[in-house]
This record gives C-alpha cells, sequence and structure tokens, in this order.
C-alpha cells in the first residue's frame, strides 16, 4: 500500500478518534483512523460518560455495551469526603460529608428529565476497546494502530499527508478531503503553528492504577470518589474504584491520586511512588499489584483555533482539561457529534463549505467553559482543605486538633463546623454541573435565531433548563407511537438526519419540510406531535411543555441533536420557510 485515496484521514484512536470513525461509518463516509500507538489507552484517566456523551453512543448503538461494563449507578450515587483511610487515632477513615453525585444513579428527578440516558463511569482502558470494537464492525479496515503520520499538506482541494507503519517501517500517503487531529496535540496542532492559550502546570499529580482488597477500609458502596485528607500528611489524597467486575467496597482495581510540587524529583522514582501511597492511606503492610504509574500536570489550555483550511482539531488537541469534573473526554465526544455531520454533508453536496466554519465558532466557547469549569473545580477542592484546617505545613496532632472539630460537642466548634459546610456544599458546582454538562447553547451561522431574548439561567452551573430556543440542546421527552410503544425524541431520526417536529396542528409544516428536503436533497423526518393528537402522542406533556411554540407551530432539529430553528405559527407559505432555514443552516445561502 503505498497510497491511499480516502474522504477523512483521523489521526488518533482515543475517544474523539473512534467516535469520529464511528459516525462517519453511520453517516455513510468513509474513514481510516490511525494511531502512532500499539494499542488503546494502557491508563485509567477519563472515566465518567456524561448523560449526553451516552446519548450519542445510544444513537451510535454503543450505550449497552458501555453499560454493561460500566459502574452500576447505585455504585456511583454519591461522593464523599473523609478523614484519610486508616490511622492511629480513632477519626481516620471517618466520613466528613457526603454528596449526591451526577444525578444520584440516576435517581434525581432533574437528570431523569433531562435524558433518556443516565450518567455512568468507565475507565478508558476500558472504554476505549468497546469503543474500537464497534468502530472495527463498522469499517473493518477502518483503524489502524502502529501507523504514525510524519507530515501533512494542504491544498485548495485536500490533504496529503505521509504515514509510518512501524510495524514494516515503510510509508505510504494519503490524500484526504479533510484530517481531524484527535491525537492529544502530540503531532497535527504543533505543525499548524497553532499555540494552545491558558495556563500550563497548575500542579503535578502522579496516579497509581493497582489491584488490592481494600474492602475491610472502605466501607460505602454508593460513593464512587474518595477525596481523602490524612492527618498525618495533610495533603489530599483520592481514591477511585475501577472494577472491573466489583464495584464499591469490593472493587478489585483502584487508582490513587496524589499532588506534588513541580520541582519534587521523587515522583520519577515509582518505589518512591508506591511507598507514598501506603503511606498516604495508612497501610504501610500493603502488598498491591501495581498496573501503571503515571505522571501528569493539571492544565487549563484551549487551542486558539480548532480549524485550519481542512484540518480540524478534536479533543485533548483542542483542549486540555484537569481531571475534575469529568469534563475532557466528554467535550471531546461532542466535539466529534458536532463536527462529523457537518463533513458528510459538505462532502455529499448537501452543504457549502462555510458550513464547517462553525465547528469552532460552536465548539471553542464550549471548551472554554469546560477548561474554566475543571480549574474551578479543583481550586475549591482545596478551599475544602482550608476550611478543614489541614496543611502538610503542619505536625499530625495539629492536623487532628482541626479535623475533630466535625464531630466535637463544643459550641465554639459550630462556626468551624458552619464554614466546612459551605465550602462542601459549595462542591456541588462539580457534582451536580447539569447545566455545564446539558445547557450549553450555540450561537452561530448553522442556528437560525428567532428573535426571542436569550433565557436568563435560574442557575448558571448546577440547573439545567430544556428550551427550544435556537441553538439549544433538543429536550428529552418520551412520547409514544399510534401502538402504544414509547421512544425517546431523542431516538426519531438517524445519524446525519434533520428532524422537523410540529405542533399537533402542523400538518403543513410537515408537508412543507417534506417538500423542501426533497427540492434541497437533504434527509429531513417530519412528524407531529400533540397530547391527544398527532403522528405521535406526548403523553406526559413533556414536549408541550418545552416546545416552545403553539399547536400550529413547528421546531426543526440539527442531525447532532441541537435545535436550528423554530415557529411560533403557521405561516401562509411554510415551504419557503423550511427552505430558507435549511439552506442559512447549511450554508447554502
Amino acid at each position: 500500500m503505498n497510497h491511499l485515496e480516502i474522504p477523512v484521514l483521523i489521526i488518533g484512536a482515543g475517544g474523539a478518534g473512534l467516535t469520529a470513525s464511528m459516525l462517519f461509518a453511520d453517516l455513510g463516509i468513509d474513514s481510516l483512523t490511525i494511531s502512532s500507538t500499539a494499542s488503546t489507552s494502557v491508563l485509567p484517566k477519563a472515566h465518567v460518560i456524561q448523560q449526553r456523551s451516552m446519548e450519542v453512543y445510544r444513537k451510535l448503538g454503543v450505550s449497552d455495551d458501555i453499560y454493561a461494563q460500566g459502574t452500576p449507578p447505585e455504585n456511583m450515587a454519591a461522593t464523599g469526603w473523609y478523614a484519610g483511610l486508616v490511622g492511629k487515632d480513632p477519626i481516620y477513615g471517618k466520613e466528613i460529608a457526603r454528596q449526591e453525585s451526577w444525578g444520584a444513579g440516576y435517581q434525581d428527578p432533574d437528570y431523569i428529565a433531562a435524558s433518556p440516558c443516565r450518567q455512568t463511569n468507565l475507565p478508558q482502558i476500558r472504554l476505549e476497546p468497546i469503543l474500537l470494537k464497534h468502530a472495527r464492525e463498522k469499517s473493518p479496515e477502518g483503524v489502524c494502530f502502529n501507523h504514525e503520520l510524519i507530515s501533512f499538506e494542504q491544498d485548495d482541494d485536500g490533504v496529503t499527508s505521509t504515514v509510518l507503519n512501524k510495524e514494516t517501517g515503510e510509508t505510504y500517503t494519503v490524500r484526504s478531503a479533510y484530517l481531524l487531529g484527535c491525537d492529544g496535540g502530540r503531532t497535527v496542532g504543533n505543525a499548524l503553528g497553532i499555540e494552545m492559550q491558558g495556563e500550563r502546570n497548575i500542579l503535578y499529580s502522579v496516579s497509581v492504577h493497582f489491584s488490592a482488597d481494600l474492602s475491610e477500609h472502605v466501607s460505602d458502596p454508593s460513593v464512587l470518589i474518595h477525596w481523602m485528607w490524612p492527618a498525618h500528611t495533610g495533603l489530599l489524597t483520592l481514591l477511585i474504584p475501577m472494577g472491573p467486575e466489583k464495584w464499591g467496597p469490593e472493587s478489585e482495581e483502584w487508582v490513587f491520586h496524589e499532588n506534588y510540587a513541580a520541582d519534587d524529583k521523587r515522583i520519577f522514582d515509582d518505589e518512591a511512588m508506591v511507598a507514598d501511597m501506603k503511606m498516604a492511606l495508612g497501610l504501610p503492610d500493603l502488598e498491591p499489584e501495581v498496573h501503571k504509574i503515571t505522571r501528569w500536570s493539571f492544565e487549563a489550555l484551549v487551542a486558539e483555533r480548532f480549524q485550519e483550511n481542512r484540518v480540524f482539531l478534536l479533543g485533548d488537541a483542542a483542549h486540555r482539561h484537569g481531571p475534575t469534573g469529568g469534563l475532557g473526554l466528554n467535550t471531546a465526544i461532542q466535539d466529534a457529534y458536532n463536527i462529523c455531520w457537518k463533513i458528510a454533508a459538505v462532502l455529499r453536496g448537501q452543504a457549502a463549505p462555510e458550513l464547517l466554519a462553525t465547528y469552532e465558532q460552536e465548539r471553542q466557547p464550549v471548551a472554554v467553559t469546560n477548561v474554566r469549569r475543571s480549574t474551578e473545580n479543583a481550586l475549591n477542592h482545596m478551599a475544602i482543605g482550608q476550611a478543614l484546617g489541614v496543611s502538610p505545613m503542619q505536625t499530625e496532632e495539629e492536623n487532628l486538633t482541626a479535623l475533630k472539630q466535625i464531630w466535637s460537642d463544643d459550641p465554639m466548634d459550630e462556626e468551624f463546623r458552619a464554614k466546612l459546610r459551605f465550602a462542601i456544599a459549595s462542591q456541588s458546582m462539580e457534582f451536580r454541573e447539569h447545566n455545564i454538562e446539558f445547557g450549553y447553547r450555540y450561537e452561530s451561522q448553522a442556528v437560525v435565531a428567532d428573535g426571542s431574548p436569550e433565557p436568563q439561567p435560574t442557575e448558571e452551573i448546577r440547573i439545567y433548563e430544556p428550551s427550544t430556543r435556537p441553538g439549544s440542546p433538543l429536550p428529552h421527552a418520551w412520547l409514544e407511537d399510534h401502538r402504544g410503544n414509547r421512544v425517546a425524541i431523542q431516538d426519531l431520526g438517524s445519524v446525519g438526519q434533520y428532524v422537523l417536529v410540529a405542533g399537533e396542528s402542523g400538518d403543513g409544516w410537515v408537508d412543507a419540510a417534506r417538500s423542501a428536503a426533497d427540492e434541497l436533497g437533504i434527509d429531513v423526518l417530519a412528524f407531529t406531535v400533540g397530547h391527544a393528537t398527532g403522528d405521535y402522542l406526548d403523553p406526559r406533556c413533556a414536549w408541550t411543555r418545552y416546545r416552545g411554540h403553539g399547536p400550529a407551530g413547528a421546531v426543526l432539529i440539527r442531525p447532532d441533536k441541537f435545535v436550528a430553528w423554530r415557529s411560533g405559527m403557521a405561516t401562509e407559505n411554510p415551504t419557503a420557510q423550511v427552505r430558507d432555514a435549511l439552506l442559512q443552516v447549511t450554508r447554502r445561502r
């Protein structure tokens, strides 16, 4: 194989790259995904998968496999803070506080109302093999490992890339219409001279992935992340179960995190890191089976641009987050969901190339917000440590004295406890950031504004308020077909298909959508929805509550399940209105 021609070349086979591979396959677009590594990730890394991301995987037919291997909802209903794990004083291991997390195992009514998918948890070392399996089922020869991008050049018609097959030592060229950089920023962004802007090296961390039986010391099966402040170190340490067969206290595998100073040379000594872990956990005789020790820095960076002509940056190549909030992987998945349908539409001649400029317009502001939120989440954990009065600069006895105020009966300690309660309660900014995960809106030339005022959120971080204002994510509603079968409105329409949802008196919009779709060569599924009449019924009035129009109005939904256009009522020429909306969204006018 000396030369290959393919519509899209994807560099990187992580979460963004494999998601893009599957999307293109379902969109009917051939692609090749290459990775310079020998396999999928060997690091646990990202693990929380948000509802919106699970909606993407539900559409791709992958969600059931992810749920099957992921953390059961009852084992990720909460997060907890503890006075260390084991130590010489009886307060070691005591629960300082506990907080519901990420929808409380899909028990929080707001999370249930937001999506047909629950949040889940699956470390990247187990998520990526699932994504790879499905990617290869959809495109058997579409993913290659040990294939490294050496260089690429763009011209007006495409991208020519030189690739090294590391197994044979041979190089070959790939001619593609477009190139996606999903490589974590290792090659593509640097080759384009695109700078990452923001803060680097905010703090350094070491993560130890190991197997051990900790069931004797970990008690609450509902807690996913254990935030521990052991008095003898005064440092925040994290302990997270990793399954794979059992979860909660019975988990076979764990990941331990601890932070270090940037100039601490000990972090490069594996034995020292394991010794530090055993000391922080208070288990000097623990004999863990260590799988991997990882050193990493907390960064808050966003690429100055996400597109350079025919090349696009996705995932860590476009934005780098700290792990708090679990926003990095999820932002990457949504990057792929945004750009893939647009590239497919351009390749099919259903959209103008100008549509591709809306990728940066829409995704860069989301990345900026998510990177900022990751950093704020981390800083608030430090504020909790200050409220606890725990510090590595103090002795163990001093830290124990501070911690014991939590359980003290002395009225003099009530002010201390009040400040601590506030600091911990405010961490819901991480564990209930529902509006950050779900409520972001797009403003771009691929959205037809309807002149309605921008809604003022009840709460910017924690409360997601569904809306069909153009640019908003499609609100969730359970509908019923004429046989009484229940279907989520998210599930209507195939990958790449527009959906027009009209009110119960909106037959004119349905006819208009079909006419405009035939004229423009665009695939549009159109139907009516009403509580008592329509092609689909809305038995719980969920869609009626959020649709933002009357019985004769309509909403047009893009293939990535964002609202593109809305009309509150019937008009004299609905076909012209739908045609104009489709032309604007596809940038053909």
